[in-house]
């Protein structure tokens, strides 16, 4: 790993970021270590080494190393299209007749749509560096799957996709992206891996989660030679990747002295949301700075603010480490009816710890009132924006809104990470009328919980 390099926004001639930024080196109470679900004691590198490549098992363990030189090759790359827009939302804020100041970084301005390639370049650079013949992994939506296709397509690696189902079925045009771009795809779960025969065993008819699909992924990449696992949300090593967002954002804020009084990011399993943050929680770690920083995330899949803080399976076959996160539970799968994205169980552990140490707030959203959001400011705007990302536009229109009430001129961020044309199927239903909105009781997420590995010191 590098050596620890002091605090600064550090670009190269073209503008983009020249390095990553770990916000595990500045925070004094670090995120809860992966754990082996069979002994309960902190994983190794050696023990880890079997499923990831070996410098992305080293990112993920790091949390004392500030500022990670990118590999030049991953800079030449990020140039097709960073740095990415950030965007003053004029109009937007003239519809709203609001004195805020709306500001979007916009990470659809690629072909995978999204903020996931980002990671994608990263994961199949050291994957083609280690010398492997290529990598496996899941995707919900389907915006890590097209992106990582892409990236393996670059570099000449083998890429096998496990789809959730119902996106599978859903966005055919997504899984088509992928299979272009020379990627197989499997819808999940499958009876292609035992954990995906056991789960279609004990629940026949599912329409999949990721956490279904992280498993089968898993157990492929740990049965072939010269095979590993990427993931494109959650770990640690996927938040420093996607701190290009923030430092690209702050950046740009910098250059026209603007300072932000709120930061609104979707969170799912958290790559957005912790990129978008990283360095202006950085000087709030640090105490040179302080910000709002909202998470938004569907009353669907509401694992800030109504999971359980302990650890947990990443995986619906409980295969993968433990994780200690912000969970719903491993067992716990979203309603079919569940469109917006942002399906995961459970969310990153840096960020769990963040929330837990009450450095950033969290709010759920049905998702009715964001496809609404999203066509308003598709019509405003002139982006038609991807589910996840309409998260947080619904909440920062209504924190717009607030400062209309109130005459604050508050400036407000928010992360729009993709575009939705490939999620078109999900607009069908809202302006069909069909769309509903789907919030789990309490007995609901207790069947979730009930999944939840029991040991000392975890949901005794």
């Amino acid at each position: 790993m590098s050596e620890k390099i002091p605090y600064k926004i550090y670009l190269n001639e073209n503008e983009i970021p020249a390095t990553w930024y770990n916000m595990r080196a500045d925070m004094k109470k670090k995120p809860a270590p992966l754990l082996n679900p069979a002994t309960h004691q902190p994983l190794t590198a050696e023990e880890l080494t079997p499923v990831f490549c070996e410098e992305l098992v080293a990112q993920e363990l790091d949390d004392s190393t500030a500022y990670v030189p990118i590999p030049q090759e991953i800079q030449d790359f990020y140039k097709m299209y960073r740095p990415s827009p950030l965007v003053r939302a004029y109009c937007l804020e003239k519809e709203l007749d609001t004195p805020a100041k709306i500001y979007y970084k916009f990470e659809g301005n690629n072909t995978s749509g999204s903020h996931k390639l980002n990671s994608a370049i990263a994961q199949a650079y050291y994957a083609k560096k280690q010398g492997l013949k290529g990598v496996t992994t899941e995707t919900g939506a389907g915006q890590w799957g097209t992106a990582l296709s892409m990236a393996c397509s670059y570099f000449g690696l083998d890429c096998q996709v496990y789809m959730v189902k119902v996106s599978y079925e859903q966005k055919p045009f997504r899984r088509e992206v992928m299979r272009t771009y020379g990627a197989s795809v499997t819808p999940s779960p499958s009876p292609t891996t035992e954990v995906g025969r056991k789960i279609l065993e004990k629940f026949p008819g599912t329409t999949g989660s990721l956490g279904c699909a992280i498993s089968e992924a898993v157990e492929a990449a740990t049965s072939k030679e010269g095979y590993r696992y990427v993931l494109g949300s959650v770990l640690n090593q996927v938040l420093l990747h996607q701190s290009v967002i923030g430092l690209e954002t702050k950046a740009a804020l910098d250059k026209y002295g603007v300072k932000p009084d709120m930061i609104i990011g979707c969170a799912g399993g958290g790559s957005n949301l912790g990129g978008l943050i990283a360095p202006f929680m950085g000087q709030k770690l640090r105490g040179e700075a302080d910000y709002q920083i909202i998470a938004v995330e569907p009353a669907s899949c509401p694992s800030f603010t109504r999971g359980k803080y302990v650890y947990d399976f990443c995986d619906t076959g409980m295969i993968c480490p433990l994780a200690k996160m912000y969970t719903l539970g491993n067992g716990f799968i979203p309603s079919a009816n569940h469109a917006g994205g942002l399906r995961f169980h459970g969310m990153s552990t840096i960020l769990s710890e963040l929330y837990d140490q009450g450095l950033m707030e969290a709010v759920s959203v049905e998702q009715t009132s964001v496809f609404e959001a999203a066509e308003r400011f598709a019509r405003i705007e002139g982006i038609l924006p991807a589910p996840e990302s309409s998260h947080a536009i619904k909440v920062a229109m209504d924190e717009a809104l607030k400062c209309k009430e109130t005459g604050e001129e508050k400036t407000i961020v928010f992360g729009l990470t993709g575009t939705g044309y490939f999620d078109m199927v999900a607009y069908e239903q809202f302006h069909n009328g069909t769309m509903t909105d789907y919030i789990p009781t309490d007995e609901d997420l207790q069947k979730g919980f009930e999944s939840i590995p029991r040991f000392p010191g975890n949901m005794e």
